[in-house]
């Protein structure tokens, strides 16, 4: 009864100006509350913080030093956890064609036969990377980079341990991942620990080299360093044996990081492999492999870590001169430039490099760069550009990227590139670049096929090898959304004279030179439909052929366009011109009834005065 009252009651209380300002201003603090807890910062309670907001505050914090590389799509990064900081839409995945590494789930794959230039890995049951516990935690955030340019992939673990609530309290872990490009059975883990609290933070070290008991463990020391040595097999999918063999750097099995200082450990890993013809020949080649591995691991410890890893770096940056940049995308068809670095990176990590083994000849390279510099008849057909196959949004697993990596290599093979693929990752990064374009060598020179209909799309083709000069080909949009094509050449060696000219080539070719404005070249659509730029170091031959096209006609882009798609039909334009006639001749005849049909009503009325003075209007 006495609630019934209070509440009958509350009407009149609200009715009071006092009251209402009153009940904002509580409202107010209120929201100025919540919103000061939500940010983990500026606590009232700070007993009451939210671990998980803690760690994540710390996250967004250490991984502001990738968006540059990503709003530049040279990487990919996402919150393990579910964050919402970008999706990695594939597996985090690093490799050389000889062994691959996914560093999500902790797994190795090996090759069975590199040399043959298919992507024929297969999964051990070997565990490459060192995996750290912390203990006392209390919360964790967990992010991954892949970063296209540098071939490594980076997880980031943020952890809140004991009390500690502000994001500076953060103990972050950062673990470098990364497969040689240069030394095929050299893994690496760089593992950074970073502890800005006033306690020491202890790590269990969790080493299991394996999963089940497939291989075989032996410690072995060289120059009073310690390393395991294991010995296992592993089986493809046609029942055949392949032999692994690893050599890796004993770990401690506890890690301790004093208050605010940094702690930075490296483990080295070597892995060689051997696929298994004879079984009368296991324990001969186990001890060859043994004796490969021991010798190559007592070679890398005697060298610096880091000096290992500025090798991998400078070969890779050698290996991604060339590359696809998107300017500009008009369509949806067309792939974003993450997608198109992503797709790149798996195809390389899945493919080994000839040009870079030591153990090819002087006369086995020359004839890899040779194919390098001119690849005859690649690449044959239309631009891969907007094959969704080729240049996938999203990749599942490493089985889906294996087949990407297979599909690739068939499609280059097929379409006039099989020197190229033989050729490795330098050769795979060729065909792919040239065919996301439409390049094609033919006998006497290079020729862009592009279709003229997708060049409201802005690109660049960067480092095309051609007679041992890098050629970047750019399509390039105007003022007035009108495409033309931007050429600039750098020089490798000795200079060897270009020239292009466009479709047709009415006009004398130009010299292509290593200025640094380049070259344009306006986009011509020929009737038949020919390439819309040649190259050549043949300028007698560019003059020539222009004889040789037989064309019809030579029109600008925007007037083959207009050819192409010239609007609605004649028949909807004089339907609706009927309808607007007849519309206005109804709308005459309602007028023309209304006061000059039968029995209208005069438009004008007359004043009449009467004999008694008065005005009468008729």
């Amino acid at each position: 009864m006495w609630l019934q009252q209070r509440l009958k009651g509350l009407p009149m209380l609200l009715s009071s100006s006092w009251a209402r300002r009153m009940l904002a201003c509580l409202g107010i603090l209120l929201i100025f509350y919540w919103y000061l807890s939500s940010e983990g910062g500026f606590r009232l309670f700070p007993g009451a913080a939210d671990p998980r907001t803690v760690t994540d505050g710390c996250l967004q914090v250490e991984t502001q030093r990738w968006k540059s590389a990503i709003d530049h799509s040279n990487a990919l990064m996402s919150h393990i956890d579910g964050g919402s900081l970008g999706q990695l839409s594939g597996p985090a995945v690093v490799g050389n064609g000889h062994l691959v590494v996914d560093a999500f789930s902790n797994q190795l794959w090996v090759a069975s036969s590199p040399a043959s230039g298919l992507a024929a890995v297969h999964l051990t049951d070997y565990v490459p990377l060192v995996s750290l516990t912390p203990l006392g935690i209390r919360s964790a955030s967990r992010a991954a980079l892949i970063h296209f340019q540098e071939g490594v992939v980076s997880l980031l673990q943020c952890i809140q341990i004991g009390s500690s609530h502000t994001t500076h309290e953060c103990v972050t872990l950062r673990e470098d991942v990364i497969v040689h490009r240069s030394r095929p059975h050299l893994l690496l883990q760089r593992i950074h620990i970073s502890n800005p609290t006033d306690r020491v933070t202890v790590f269990e070290v969790n080493k299991l080299p394996v999963i089940g008991n497939k291989f075989s463990t032996s410690l072995e020391k060289q120059n009073d360093q310690e390393f395991f040595l294991l010995a296992g097999r592993a089986v493809t999918e046609e029942r055949a044996t392949i032999l692994v063999v690893v050599a890796t750097e004993k770990v401690a099995t506890r890690l301790q990081v004093a208050a605010k200082s940094e702690f930075t450990e490296h483990v080295v890993s070597v892995v060689y492999t051997l696929e298994l013809k004879d079984l009368t020949e296991v324990e001969e080649s186990f001890s060859k492999l043994r004796k490969a591995a021991k010798a190559e691991m007592s070679e890398l410890l005697r060298l610096g870590a880091e000096e290992l890893y500025q090798e991998h770096r400078k070969v890779w940056g050698d290996l991604i001169n060339s590359g696809v940049e998107m300017k500009k995308i008009m369509d949806a068809h067309t792939p974003s430039s993450a997608v198109v670095n992503k797709t790149l990176f798996y195809v390389l990590s899945t493919s080994p490099a000839p040009l870079l083994d030591p153990q090819n000849g002087a006369e086995e390279r020359e004839k890899l760069e040779a194919s390098l510099n001119y690849a005859d008849h690649c690449f044959t057909g239309h631009a891969t550009m907007h094959a969704e196959n080729l240049w996938p949004a999203h990749i599942a697993d490493v089985a889906h990227l294996l087949q990407l990596s297979n599909l690739w290599r068939l499609t280059l093979q097929k379409r006039g590139c099989k020197s190229l693929v033989g050729a490795g990752a330098h050769g795979m990064m060729q065909g792919m670049v040239m065919s996301f374009g439409g390049l094609q060598f033919t006998e006497n020179h290079l020729q862009f096929q592009a279709d003229p209909s997708v060049l409201h799309n802005s690109y660049l083709l960067r480092g095309i090898h051609y007679n041992k000069d890098l050629i970047n080909l750019a399509v390039l949009l105007d003022g007035d959304e009108k495409p033309f094509l931007h050429v600039s050449v750098k020089p490798q060696e000795k200079q060897v004279k270009l020239y292009g000219c466009e479709a047709g080539c009415m006009n004398d070719p130009v010299e292509l030179t290593a200025e640094l404005k380049g070259h344009t070249f306006p986009v011509m659509v020929t009737r038949p439909i020919t390439p819309l730029l040649y190259i050549s170091t043949d300028l007698t031959h560019l003059q020539a052929l222009r004889h040789t096209l037989h064309l019809k006609a030579i029109l600008a882009h925007e007037d083959h366009m207009a050819e192409q798609y010239p609007g609605l039909p004649f028949l909807f334009w004089f339907s609706v011109a009927s309808l607007i006639t007849l519309f206005h001749l109804f709308l005459f005849k309602l007028i023309y009834n209304e006061y000059c049909g039968p029995g209208a009503k005069p438009i004008f009325r007359s004043k009449v005065r009467g004999s008694d003075g008065a005005v009468n209007i008729s």
